[in-house]
């Protein structure tokens, strides 16, 4: 083999070795502090700013709450709906991860005793957030799901897809994967969405929040897969809730069905 091939395939292994090391090393970083804050700033997409415990998406108000909207524990802030970057705060005790705080802007206030990681980077800071989606029940799996929605150049439905899948998660944890999964952009959500609602395995309130997300798509996208739910779902609380969420779009194809299913009676 010659020597330029030899390299070009060390360098690939690496590369991959990298990629994967990442993810691991700001796990073991983060577990690294058995009590106190770890902080960690990352890059978020085009268009997203943030004020106190509120952020915004490009004219979509977006909460995350923790008390008093214009104030935070950890950020300050000069100017409202301040642009990124991403700011998490992970809260360590006894060796545990129990809380995460996000936010979007401003600057640290000053903390001596809390860790501060730097720039983490977005790779990194997905496969972070995903692992405790993946791995942590209750509060902490919960909240680690939103803020991966925003990290910058990561595609990240398949991800959330998978949660919203895993019938070993708690109900919770896939509601919420599948509730942001209705938020995302990519028109590729929206076709996972759609094959949830219809995946007969799957719980019915997954299912149900899966018909909720599809009723948030952007430009009345899931407007015709919520019709085909009312028309062909053989699940009667789901045909209700498609119905109901078609019946708030205002859409004339959601009218013409209402329509129709009125002529019927």
């Amino acid at each position: 083999m010659k020597p330029t091939a030899i390299t070009a395939l060390t360098l690939a292994a690496l590369g991959f070795s990298s990629a994967v090391a990442t993810g691991q090393s700001l796990a073991s970083r983060v577990n690294g502090v058995s009590e106190g804050d770890v902080r960690m700033t990352f890059p978020l997409k085009p268009g997203i700013c943030g004020w106190g415990t509120s952020w915004s998406y490009t004219g979509r108000q977006g909460r995350y709450d923790r008390g008093d909207n214009r104030y935070s524990r950890d950020i300050e802030y000069d100017v409202d709906c301040n642009t990124g970057p991403g700011r998490l705060v992970v809260v360590r005790r006894d060796g545990e991860t129990v809380d995460l705080r996000f936010y979007v802007g401003g600057r640290w206030r000053a903390n001596t005793s809390a860790t501060d990681l730097g720039d983490v980077g977005t790779r990194a800071v997905t496969d972070y957030l995903i692992g405790l989606a993946n791995t942590k029940d209750g509060k902490v799996g919960r909240e680690a799901v939103m803020p991966v929605t925003l990290v910058d150049s990561i595609v990240v439905w398949p991800m959330l897809m998978r949660i919203a899948r895993n019938d070993s998660r708690p109900r919770q944890i896939r509601e919420g994967a599948t509730f942001w999964l209705g938020q995302l952009a990519e028109e590729p959500a929206t076709r996972g969405l759609t094959e949830l609602v219809g995946d007969d395995a799957l719980d019915r309130e997954v299912r149900k929040s899966a018909v909720f997300a599809l009723s948030q798509r952007r430009d009345r996208e899931g407007v015709p897969a919520l019709i085909n739910v009312v028309r062909t779902s053989k699940d009667p609380e789901l045909r209700k809730s498609a119905l109901f969420w078609l019946a708030q779009s205002k859409d004339p194809r959601a009218l013409d069905l209402i329509e129709e299913l009125l002529n019927k009676k």
